[in-house]
């Protein structure tokens, strides 16, 4: 009979894992993939979001003032964020307030526009924050935060003429390009036709008043597009630019256009036989071994390595290193 040393075995079948996997590790040192939200729009980079911030910051104060002198209060208007988003986010809002309009209050919006053209953005005020505007306005400093019921005739009307008010502070605080309100106010679905791929800016922002400890929220939503040429230093008259704003323009049109990446693992070549004969649970060896990198291509043409990776639970590509062409002479 046959004897075997199980403990030897198994303490060698784990030194072999384990430098395994010291060298997976040593490979992917410092290699930290950052995820990439592909359900985000991200039509402004880094230094245009600085911007767009700096625009929202305006907006705040122009909107304080502008409260103030409604309120006869001083009222702080902060910034809670400013985030893009594209329209298939909270296009289907609209419907969920027309579902809930027999249950209690709904969303209140405002739509605006840049002068004679289809509304760019609008004002959506949540139906508690409305209440509390309106009644704090009316001289109810007690109102409470959980308190729901629908606004009345006067009070609605008080309502659209501050989310008026927004609309001349986001006017005020953009210079150069004025925004109007346009229609009229509705309340139980969004005043825009989306499609889902409009790319917008939300700012969210939050109102106190003076003697009050309590804050409200409400948020504006603008396409992306019309703050472009906010964000973006003109520097000449139209007819006068440079050479190097022209190719500028141009490559900044060329790095909007979309292209296919493809993500080559390996390549594996087989007869016609072969391949008539494969069926589930066959394995084909594969050129490549588990260490070597996988190629991204575009149009074909190999330009970086990477290796596996994942993100948010799908696959994902971490790139290691660009594709050098090398010159034969």
């Amino acid at each position: 009979m046959r004897t075997t040393n199980n403990n030897t075995d198994r303490t060698k079948m784990q030194q072999l894992l384990a430098s395994i996997g010291s060298r997976h590790t040593d490979a992917s040192k410092n290699m930290d993939a950052a995820p990439y939200d592909w359900y985000q729009p991200h039509c402004f980079n880094g230094p245009q979001m600085k911007k767009v911030s700096a625009f929202a910051a305006k907006v705040a104060t122009s909107l304080a003032a502008k409260f103030g002198v409604l309120c006869q209060k001083s009222s702080e208007v902060a910034i809670v964020s400013t985030s893009e988003h594209f329209s298939a986010q909270f296009i289907g809002q609209g419907q969920t307030d027309q579902d809930n309009k027999s249950k209690g209050p709904v969303n209140y919006y405002l739509p605006f526009s840049t002068g004679q053209e289809e509304a760019c953005g609008f004002v959506s005020i949540p139906p508690q924050t409305a209440l509390m505007w309106t009644t704090q306005l009316l001289g109810d400093t007690e109102t409470k935060e959980n308190t729901t019921r629908p606004l009345s005739d006067l009070e609605t009307s008080l309502l659209f003429d501050m989310a008026k008010l927004i609309v001349d502070a986001i006017s005020a605080a953009a210079e150069k390009t004025s925004f109007k309100s346009v229609s009229n106010a509705v309340m139980d679905c969004l005043p825009l036709q989306l499609k889902g791929t409009e790319e917008f800016l939300k700012i969210t922002f939050n109102v106190k008043k003076q003697g009050t400890e309590t804050t409200s929220e409400a948020h504006i939503l603008i396409l992306s597009e019309k703050l472009i040429p906010l964000i973006t230093d003109t520097g000449q008259a139209a007819g006068k630019f440079s050479d190097k704003e022209i190719a500028r323009a141009i490559q900044n049109h060329i790095e909007k256009i979309s292209v296919p990446i493809t993500v080559q693992l390996a390549t594996v070549a087989v007869t016609v036989e072969e391949a008539l004969n494969l069926s589930p649970g066959d394995i084909l060896m594969l050129d490549k071994k588990i260490d070597e990198p996988v190629h991204l291509l575009v149009s074909g043409k190999p330009i970086f390595r990477g290796r596996c990776a994942k993100s948010a639970g799908n696959y994902a590509i971490a790139i290691t290193e660009p594709v050098v062409e090398t010159t034969q002479s």
